[in-house]
């Protein structure tokens, strides 16, 4: 089970969920991996612990231009759909933050002028958190694009009887390339105006990429009309409302775990698990 749980904003209470998520089906007796895939602040480790994480570097090629043999024929730039190549009459700009390291100019320019060079663009970190096997990737400074470190993290992900990956906030770009190949999709929100308004964003997104998905509400206050009215419409059931505790938000600034520090709470995860479960089989 490939299980992304990711939201329409920041804030929500995603990596709450996922990390308490976790924690509570390796006591269902099950395998997870964990995957941090919001690689621009990770911050899945700072609850779960892992313990002797290993570094990979994640690299990604970009041209690099040989400015004695270039022509400034143009060819390069022509093929180039983001507009990372720039041809001047007497002189040829590249701009790496914009390629997407596809290759097309080397291989379109008539003098070999274009070679491809590797750039370390971000790490991915893996270790063990007591039975969870823990993934994180982590996106250099001043680099625009994370899709690549998010493939990475998924790839490096053991085979496990639950993966979990934990998406990027909003619903451009990092979110897709988290969620796309999931096998079911948990969008958490909150009962406000923000929150409701992005959980039509994030629903619209699942709809399109034809994604089984719940919704988890956190910080839960009845009455949720809205948010309910929401989710009967778009056929997508509410698999857990958490409550707006105090003891909850303690417990996350502390790193520590909502379903350890806060009683009550455990047995709401619980029936979470079992609810996903039955999702599965149906």
């Amino acid at each position: 089970m490939k299980l992304a749980i990711a939201s329409g904003k920041g804030g929500t209470g995603k990596t709450t969920v996922a990390t308490n998520l976790a924690v509570t089906l390796v006591r269902h007796g099950q395998t997870v991996a964990y995957v941090d895939c919001d690689v621009e602040a990770p911050n899945g480790h700072l609850f779960l612990k892992p313990d002797a994480a290993h570094e990979n570097p994640v690299r990604r090629l970009v041209p690099r231009l040989d400015e004695e043999r270039c022509l400034h024929c143009g060819d390069c730039a022509r093929i180039c759909r983001f507009n990372a190549i720039v041809c001047l009459p007497e002189q040829t700009l590249v701009y790496d933050e914009l390629c997407h390291s596809c290759g097309g100019c080397a291989l379109v320019c008539p003098v070999r002028a274009i070679t491809e060079k590797s750039h370390p663009m971000g790490v991915v970190k893996t270790g063990i958190a007591g039975r969870v096997q823990f993934v994180s990737g982590t996106l250099n400074v001043g680099e625009a694009a994370s899709p690549p470190v998010i493939r990475a993290a998924k790839q490096a992900a053991p085979a496990a009887d639950w993966t979990i990956l934990d998406a990027p906030p909003g619903t451009a770009c990092p979110m897709i390339e988290t969620v796309r190949d999931s096998d079911y999709v948990l969008l958490v929100t909150e009962p406000t105006p923000f929150g409701l308004h992005d959980l039509r964003l994030a629903l619209d997104v699942a709809k399109t990429l034809k994604l089984r998905c719940g919704v988890v509400v956190n910080r839960a206050q009845p009455p949720m009309a809205e948010t309910w009215e929401l989710c009967e419409s778009a056929r997508v059931r509410i698999m857990a409302e958490i409550p707006d505790d105090l003891a909850i938000a303690r417990a996350y600034s502390r790193g520590d775990f909502a379903v350890e520090a806060v009683p009550g709470l455990q047995p709401l995860f619980d029936q979470l698990v079992e609810r996903l479960r039955t999702e599965v089989r149906n």
